[in-house]
């Protein structure tokens, strides 16, 4: 029988196919460029056929490997749901990995620990907080099988199985200054020093543009942080306003201090995760789980 290409090899021709650029593909791989390239060039040798083309110009796949990339996902991903139900069934238990925002906070899915450690004890969640960013890349890589996630226009959200979890309004939390009614507009808000996610973040991004739409006002920004429990406490602490969930705000039983903005801020939260995982019949369970506490329409579900 001929020699066959590995695993590796086949995997890593699906990385190929996916960023169609050998420096892309390696560093995905986690290998070297040269390393990645040769186990490129010697499928082609086991297979005996062309599968990628190359010039002074990039690389791309041939027809025959664009014919191979289609049937090598497909038996990778057979080979992934076989391997996993086999070890389902010697398994009493199943991980599935949750990943959620560092700008939404985890109080929430504490709760849907204990529930699911309660009533489906079959199913281990484990969960890693994240930057939308890096939850993206994550899912990308199956690293996570499902993340809970703010949709900010940055964020290219194709490809993926997503449910509409609710739209989260965002709000003024301010405790130590002085305001008077329940509203507070955009202008008002920028007159005041701010503390803001930390600079890299794609909310931070998204909440300088909504105040640039709104107002010539410059942001005083005088503090950056990863967590919003951190910004919470620190407005808690010092005369400083931020713009924070108020699902999350509530969630930690702050019922004074927060405002809602004018023009209001809603932003939908997403629950994704990819249709090929193995372990799709447990991240139904799970995300039926979320339907029913949100009261979600079954139409949301797409």
């Amino acid at each position: 029988m001929d020699e066959l290409p590995s695993i590796q090899q086949l995997e890593n021709f699906i990385l190929y196919g996916k960023y169609r650029n050998f420096t892309a593909a390696a560093k995905a791989a986690n290998i070297t460029q040269s390393a990645f390239s040769f186990q490129m060039k010697k499928m082609e040798e086991l297979v005996g056929v062309q599968l990628i083309t190359r010039s002074n110009r990039g690389s791309d796949l041939t027809e025959a490997g664009e014919q191979f990339l289609q049937q090598v996902t497909a038996v990778m991903q057979e080979l992934e749901q076989s391997l996993y139900d086999l070890r389902s069934r010697h398994s009493e238990t199943v991980t599935v990995t949750v990943g959620t925002m560092l700008s939404l906070g985890d109080v929430l899915m504490n709760r849907h620990l204990a529930y699911f450690q309660k009533y489906h004890r079959e199913i281990v969640l484990s969960v890693y907080n994240l930057e939308a960013r890096q939850l993206l890349e994550e899912l990308s890589q199956d690293r996570v099988d499902i993340i809970s996630t703010f949709y900010l226009p940055q964020m290219d959200i194709t490809g993926y199985e997503k449910v509409l979890v609710c739209k989260d309004e965002l709000v003024y939390y301010a405790p130590r200054l002085d305001i008077s009614g329940t509203r507070v507009t955009a202008k008002e808000a920028a007159s005041q020093p701010l503390a803001q996610y930390s600079p890299q973040y794609l909310m931070n991004l998204y909440l300088e543009q909504y105040f640039a739409g709104q107002t010539s006002t410059a942001l005083q920004v005088q503090a950056w942080f990863s967590t919003p429990y951190a910004i919470m406490q620190y407005c808690q602490q010092n005369r400083i306003g931020a713009v924070l969930p108020r699902r999350f705000l509530q969630a930690m039983g702050v019922v004074h201090g927060w405002y809602e903005l004018d023009p209001q801020i809603q932003v939908p939260c997403y629950l994704l995760y990819k249709r090929q995982n193995p372990k799709y019949a447990q991240i139904q369970i799970f995300i039926e789980y979320i339907r029913t506490t949100y009261h979600l329409d079954p139409d949301s579900l797409t």
